[in-house]
């Protein structure tokens, strides 16, 4: 009989810890799935480690109950009787306890269970009529997200409080009621931290979406287009920021690392401080090209000239602010700027004799400015770069370089220091020169006046021209032919279109008078 009572002990034990380590996996599988979704592989490795302690758990138990019985049976005495005995000196008031601490939490428990469908539709019913209520669908993933979200917090906290009460009923030790309250704490800090970051990512969404719906060029959403980038920044910023503030929050309860909690407030500043930043450079950029440029009544060279400064503006601003934010942030950690900046300038007058090329390109580039040699959107002719003049159209002005886009398309960048003697075919006006071959035996007044006709045709249709084309007289002649040099006055930058023109037009009208003059060959040869 002792043998039989041994034997079903150790099959109890083997059962029940089995039992156990079946729920334990249940358990892992269901934080896999949900809560922790993205830690499998870690999740696998600590099943792993609760399930061979179980194993070393129970197999102990097994042992210490045969190596006891073992003992009770070599003694002659009975198990049965001794473990009765055992049973007997545990207080009855002990078991009562017991079964109705393990009713208690088996009730509560079925309750949850019963309980989470409801509210699980509930907040389905919310989802949906969250969606519906603003008829916008730009918002609609970032409400679907919340309220998912939303649905595993409140599904984990219940389970999780519902621990914490099932430990209160098993009157277990303060230490574990104690620690996962703890645990539940630190669980909703950073759940409802993760609730209040997607609650304002479906409110930016929400407003960005009426924003472009309701703007218009009578109110001012009209400029929300051009800080409309900077929404994916704003949504990291807020969530770094409530980031920082939950860690604070938890780490201010761990004794020896409370002191990084103190730098909190400094980190939340920092971040606020980049984005300001970028908000403030946006501003900047919408004053100096909408407000300026938009300015009523303004002349080609006056929105020529401030087309070109603008860019310069720009830079200066997004670099004042930038060196700005340095030096609020380094205020922020009570560190005083000015040795650095005394140092700072020490340094740059070293590094200043090494780098005379970069003063020069500098000083060049503040000449070219303000004695207004050339603006944004002049042709020019300037430097040289391998053995050729740089010529074309400016598209900006920096201070130390100038970019020019020649007529075949290529962007030539050059230093201003380089840019040597220059040549504007943009002030005032210029001449198309077109060069004219003619045969040595044709009648050279008559290619004059064919030629004035032209220019006159060319005057009356194209109104860059400004004065019809003269013949400035022969360039050249050969042995078989004559170069005839033609000008024509025209609008500042346009003797390149020009000069194609009267080309065209020049070899039709040559081409018509030789179809006459063949023409009339023909009619006397008859």
């Amino acid at each position: 009989m002792d043998i039989v009572i041994t034997v079903a002990q150790v099959i109890f034990l083997i059962v029940a810890f089995t039992g156990l380590n079946w729920l334990v996996r249940i358990l892992f599988k269901l934080l896999t799935t949900t809560w922790l979704k993205g830690q499998s592989e870690k999740l696998l490795t600590l099943r792993q480690n609760v399930g061979l302690l179980l194993l070393l758990i129970g197999v102990g138990l097994c042992l210490l109950i045969v190596s006891v019985n073992g003992v009770l049976i070599y003694q002659g005495k009975s198990v049965q009787e001794f473990q009765l005995n055992l049973v007997r000196s545990i207080p009855a008031e002990f078991w009562l306890r017991l079964v109705t601490a393990i009713a208690k939490c088996i009730t509560l428990l079925l309750l949850v269970k019963l309980c989470l469908p409801f509210l699980h539709r509930l907040l389905d019913w919310a989802t949906t009529f969250a969606k519906n209520y603003d008829r916008i669908t730009a918002n609609d993933e970032a409400i679907e997200a919340f309220f998912t979200y939303l649905n595993k917090t409140l599904t984990n906290s219940v389970w999780i409080l519902a621990g914490i009460v099932c430990t209160q009923f098993l009157y277990l030790p303060d230490a574990i009621p104690k620690y996962l309250t703890i645990a539940l704490k630190s669980y909703l800090a950073i759940a409802i931290g993760q609730l209040v970051i997607k609650t304002l990512t479906a409110l930016i969404d929400t407003l960005d979406a009426l924003s472009i719906q309701y703007s218009n060029p009578d109110n001012l959403l009209r400029y929300y287009e051009r800080f409309r980038h900077l929404v994916p920044a704003l949504k990291k910023s807020v969530a770094y920021v409530l980031y920082v503030g939950i860690a604070a929050l938890i780490i201010r309860e761990i004794e020896f690392i409370a002191w990084i909690a103190s730098y909190a407030g400094d980190i939340i500043g920092i971040i606020t401080i980049y984005f300001a930043c970028g908000v403030l450079i946006e501003l900047a950029n919408v004053v100096l090209e909408d407000l300026v440029l938009k300015t009523d009544h303004l002349t080609d060279l006056q929105r020529q000239r401030r087309l070109t400064i603008i860019p310069l503006l720009r830079s200066i601003l997004k670099y004042t602010i930038y060196f700005s934010a340095a030096l609020l942030i380094l205020r922020l950690f009570d560190i005083d700027p000015t040795p650095l900046l005394a140092g700072a300038g020490l340094v740059g007058i070293i590094v200043g004799f090494g780098a005379q090329n970069l003063i020069n390109d500098i000083v060049c580039g503040f000449f070219v400015l303000f004695e207004n040699y050339y603006l944004v959107g002049d042709y020019i002719e300037a430097g040289k770069v391998e053995e050729r003049a740089v010529e074309g159209i400016v598209e900006a002005i920096e201070l130390r370089t100038t970019h020019i886009r020649h007529p075949d398309g290529q962007l030539q960048i050059i230093r201003n220091g380089e840019i040597g003697s220059i040549i504007n075919y943009s002030k005032q006006y210029t001449y198309a020169k077109v060069e004219v071959p003619v045969p040595d035996r044709a009648n050279v007044d008559q290619v004059y006046s064919i030629i004035e006709a032209v220019g006159q045709q060319l005057k009356a249709e194209c109104l860059d021209v400004l004065e019809p084309t003269q013949v400035d007289g022969i360039e050249n002649f050969g042995k078989d032919n004559l170069v005839l040099r033609t000008l024509t006055k025209v609008k500042p930058g346009k003797h390149l279109d020009t000069q194609r023109l009267l080309r065209k037009k020049l070899m039709q009208a040559f081409h018509q008078k030789e179809e006459i003059l063949r023409e009339r060959a023909e009619g006397e040869g008859r």
